[in-house]
């Protein structure tokens, strides 16, 4: 008996060394997975990479912005884009506090989880002079406040570099229809230029792409007034171009591509609406290849990846019952598809327009078409696009507004195609 106790003592350190060695190669195996995780990635390496889908985001839920999303809001929304797929954002301006809040919400994310993955596009605002003042704008001269919104973009590239991968100087800010602020290639030069310049002096990071965000026409690939010394200038100076094209908006303003031509006019109605999807599928992607071809022409080869585009599912006036018939959840949804599988075959990013519903867009009509791009609405209802992946179960547990992801019109089909209608037919007639 006095053997056995020894033997057991003996036997049991044993085993605790044993459950230790285990318990620490647990860990290096556990740390070596997070180190694997936490591996820095570029613009370079995620542009383009199918494995990390891209979406533009906005998170107001109020009809004003003067009411900023909670941190609490923020993350919500991170683990419901994270469980699509999403690994990257685009943000428009660093005037107000959502942006920060965004990067402060990702940093915690990534410390309560190694796994947690979310990098940002992060937008700098550009206005002339005048902009949104009551004045007439002048389109000849930049916005004093844009040099501020600049400084603040690289403060928090800087203070955020794990997370931050792209700064986007302008959001439409070259296009003439931009009436209210546009201003001259010259200026989104002079601010790309500018970072690109602290860049090469160590003052930013070394692999922080820098772009700027524009109407497939002010890259060049529409109406030659457009064809300028300094947009030539700035193919040479940005690290990639960031293009918009919107099909749904030409639905109005270019419907040729829309309405229904002679030889469908036997099809029958669904026929007809996803013909008409396939058509502004077709339509996007040859405003792609414009801005390629006129990006040739000048003798530049970079990355061209697609800062927006998207599809509202509800409108009262241009798109609605009396318009081009464009806005359902349908409509929405074959867009969804037919556009990620072309991009994704095709190494392009798709900052797709947008995750959710915003309603301080057209804050004085609740049902205007700026207010239902999201592919969820305000409180997280997942749209008709997105009806699959609610039955695979990866939104469960998960909520926004503290409501659980549900589908919209209650799952039911047959209600939502209710609202579906077939694009006018190209003799005036409506089908």
């Amino acid at each position: 008996m006095k053997i056995s106790k020894p033997l057991n003592l003996f036997a049991s350190l044993v085993l605790v060394s044993v459950l230790i060695a285990g318990c620490k190669n647990q860990e290096s195996n556990d740390n070596s997975k997070k180190t694997e995780v936490r591996k820095e990635v570029n613009a370079e390496d995620i542009l383009g990479n199918p494995e990390y889908l891209a979406i533009s985001y906005g998170g107001y839920r109020k009809i004003t912005r003067d009411s900023q999303p909670t941190i609490k809001e923020l993350k919500n929304d991170m683990k419901i884009l994270e469980a699509l797929g999403v690994k990257l954002l685009r943000t428009y301006n660093v005037q107000l506090q959502q942006a920060p809040n965004l990067l402060k919400a990702i940093s915690q994310l990534k410390e309560e989880d190694p796994s947690f993955e979310m990098y940002v596009m992060l937008g700098a605002w550009i206005d002339c002079e005048n902009a949104w003042t009551g004045k007439t704008p002048n389109h000849e001269k930049e916005s004093e406040a844009n040099a501020g919104e600049i400084e603040r973009a690289i403060a928090l590239a800087k203070q955020y570099p794990d997370i931050v991968k792209v700064i986007a100087v302008g959001n439409e800010a070259m296009v003439k229809w931009a009436a209210s602020y546009y201003v001259q290639p010259e200026v989104i030069l002079k601010w790309v230029t500018y970072l690109q310049d602290k860049k090469a002096a160590g003052e930013l990071p070394e692999k922080l792409w820098i772009t700027s965000s524009d109407d497939f026409a002010s890259w060049g690939g529409g109406d030659p007034m457009y064809h300028t010394e300094d947009l030539n200038k700035l193919y040479h100076a940005v690290d990639y171009v960031s293009m918009h094209t919107y099909p749904f908006h030409n639905s109005h303003y270019n419907p040729e591509f829309w309405q229904v031509p002679e030889e469908d006019a036997s099809l029958n109605d669904m026929q007809k609406v996803d013909a008409a999807m396939e058509r502004a599928l077709n339509f996007a992607r040859k405003q792609y290849d414009s801005v390629s071809n006129y990006m040739k022409s000048i003798g530049v080869n970079k990355p061209i990846h697609i800062g927006e585009t998207g599809w509202a599912t509800t409108s009262t006036s241009f798109y609605g019952p009396r318009g081009s018939k464009a806005a359902d959840e349908y409509k929405q949804a074959k867009y969804y598809w037919l556009v990620r599988d072309w991009t994704n075959e095709n190494n392009i990013s798709c900052f797709y327009f947008e995750a959710f519903n915003e309603r301080w867009k057209d804050a004085s009509n609740p049902k205007g078409s700026e207010n239902h791009f999201g592919l969820f609405t305000i409180d997280g209802e997942a749209k008709f696009a997105l009806w699959d992946l609610v039955d695979e179960g990866i939104f469960n547990g998960l909520t926004r507004n503290g409501d659980p992801i549900s589908k919209t019109y209650n799952g039911n089909k047959e209600l939502l195609m209710e609202n579906v209608l077939v694009p006018p037919a190209k003799s005036g007639k409506n089908n």
